[in-house]
């Protein structure tokens, strides 16, 4: 079972990317032609509105890496713009490269491990 499965009950959605150009939504209460950029750590899986975005696209990330198919002590959250990994992890290496890929997702601007523990 993959990252998004485990963590959010989904599948990968065909058109799904780690990091989806922003996409400008409109903003019904000022003018139908008025647009906002969505923030990106609220971009989902295909550059849509998704209070999880970060998240969801950190695990899309994980899925897509392969080395961390049988890491599944794991969950990946977001507090705006930090992904918050928790769990348990077998080793500290392990760890280290799971922080290097959630940093390359756009719109995280931290990765917190406080509540991971390594072993």
């Amino acid at each position: 079972m993959g990252w998004l499965q485990r963590l959010f009950g989904q599948e990968k959605p065909e058109d799904a990317q780690v990091n989806p150009e922003p996409v400008a939504s409109s903003n019904d209460e000022e003018s139908p032609t008025s647009t906002e950029t969505i923030p990106l750590e609220r971009q989902g899986l295909n550059g849509e509105y998704d209070e999880s975005g970060l998240a969801k696209r950190v695990a899309l990330a994980f899925d897509e890496d392969g080395r961390f198919d049988d890491v599944d002590s794991v969950y990946v959250a977001q507090t705006g713009s930090t992904v918050v990994l928790k769990g348990e992890v077998p080793s500290q290496d392990i760890l280290d490269e799971l922080v290097e890929i959630a940093r390359g997702v756009s719109g995280a601007t931290d990765v917190s491990t406080d509540q991971v523990t390594v072993g």
